[in-house]
């Protein structure tokens, strides 16, 4: 088969929709293990970006891309019609809720419009999260239209991404799940990926491998908005959440930790799950549990507020007037990304209560809040010295960034709502967790 010795030889052409947080890790870990890439995005400022060396995620190294850049193996593009050339297509575009937390896959659709137009016999690979069903229902329709069979003319799977900022495992160590429109599919688009990952996971379809991206994010919601609740609870009966989390990882079997957070934030996990709840209603079936997770996950911003609030007034100070802190604007540590984080929710409900706020974040040092009261703000974050923490009324740590000396901000602060365990002492008495 030409294509599969294409692909065994690394003489394929890959192109790679999507140079976003996914697509560009991809595309350079393809190129590296020999491929020729084509990245194709439609915002230019990124493919400029690229094309001059310069990269905009925070997992991307720049001498990593300049490196692929004078190989040749690897340039990006705003040209569609560079699909005409390419033998494997990976779709790696967003696929967002909308405000009624119902899948907006058009970004998906659009990618494979561009493809059906130039189809021929190719390997097409869908890693964009999405619901069960959507390579089935969804591409499969859209491609076998032009009289083309699956499995025969060209070669359709899905295969979740994984990638996790600021992981430092090497992406060529991340197993991959790959499911195919049929068998031949799947043993094609196995055969790929095994040209550059050490390990590929073949299931029995498409829709096993999308179930499978959101059991991994549903299994992270659930448990997290878990650990969450009963961090609410303790926090009435005045049990340290964190030290029973410790002591609760000493049984060596039948325990995984998870933590407490002022809100499950990031690409995937906060979003996921609700795909699959959506689709479930076409069953008439209802997954409480994940509806219940997002619940409880959407109140904890309300939570760290009330901390906020309860520890100004037991020092006779009130959220008015108060000049606060926020610690942290990324949803995790030590990467930049702000994506639904807490400090959307937080940071504007400080304000409209009449709190004087700054954040500060060495990774995020920008952020665009949008709120219907308040309207879109830019803000930045201020530069960071010790001396300024007594200018403020409290501190809330949001991110426990590593690098810093909490102590000493435990010291210098006039009161601390720490919401990450970021200080790990209990001895000081100006603070909250």
């Amino acid at each position: 088969m030409e294509l599969e010795n294409l692909i065994k030889n690394k003489q394929a052409k890959v192109a790679i929709l999507g140079m976003g947080y996914v697509g560009l890790p991809h595309a350079l870990e393809i190129a590296k293990a020999g491929f020729r890439v084509f990245g194709i995005d439609i915002l230019q400022k990124r493919i400029d970006s690229l094309n001059l060396g310069k990269s905009y995620i925070g997992d991307v190294k720049d001498s990593d891309l300049e490196e692929m850049l004078k190989s040749g193996k690897f340039r990006a593009s705003t040209d569609f019609e560079l699909l005409n050339d390419a033998d494997v297509v990976i779709i790696c575009v967003p696929t967002p809720l909308d405000k009624n937390k119902i899948p907006d896959i058009s970004y998906i659709k659009n990618s494979a419009q561009e493809i059906k137009r130039r189809l021929h016999s190719q390997l097409i690979i869908l890693e964009s999260t999405t619901y069960p069903g959507t390579t089935n229902e969804v591409l499969l329709p859209m491609f076998e239209e032009k009289g083309l069979k699956a499995g025969k003319d060209f070669y359709l799977a899905f295969a979740p991404e994984r990638i996790d900022p600021g992981n430092k495992t090497p992406f060529s160590e991340i197993p991959k799940v790959v499911g195919g429109i049929t068998s031949e599919c799947t043993r094609i688009a196995s055969s790929f990926y095994s040209q550059f990952l050490k390990k590929v996971h073949p299931v029995s379809s498409a829709t096993t491998a999308e179930m499978t991206k959101i059991l991994e994010n549903t299994f992270r919601l659930v448990n997290i908005s878990m650990i969450n609740e009963l961090a609410l609870f303790c926090g009435k009966m005045r049990i340290d959440i964190w030290e029973v989390i410790e002591a609760a990882k000493t049984k060596p079997y039948g325990f995984m930790p998870f933590y407490p957070s002022p809100k499950i934030g990031g690409h995937c996990i906060p979003l996921d799950p609700f795909y699959l709840s959506w689709k479930a209603r076409e069953y008439n079936f209802w997954l409480r549990f994940i509806e219940l997770a997002g619940e409880i996950n959407e109140q904890m911003p309300h939570s760290v507020v009330t901390k906020v609030n309860y520890l100004l007034n037991q020092n006779k100070r009130s959220i008015g007037g108060s000049k606060i802190l926020v610690w942290g604007a990324a949803y995790k540590k030590d990467i930049a990304d702000p994506r639904e984080s807490a400090i959307f929710d937080i940071l504007p409900t400080l304000i409209k209560k009449g709190a004087i706020v700054d954040y500060f974040d060495p990774y995020a040092k920008e952020l665009k809040i949008k709120d219907r009261i308040l309207g879109e703000k830019i803000l930045k974050s201020i530069e960071y010295k010790p001396e300024i923490l007594g200018n403020y009324d409290l501190v809330l740590i949001l991110t426990d960034h590593s690098g810093f000396d909490y102590d000493q901000i435990a010291k210098g602060a006039k009161l601390v709502v720490d919401v990450r365990n970021a200080i790990k002492s209990r001895e000081y008495k100006n603070i909250i967790h």
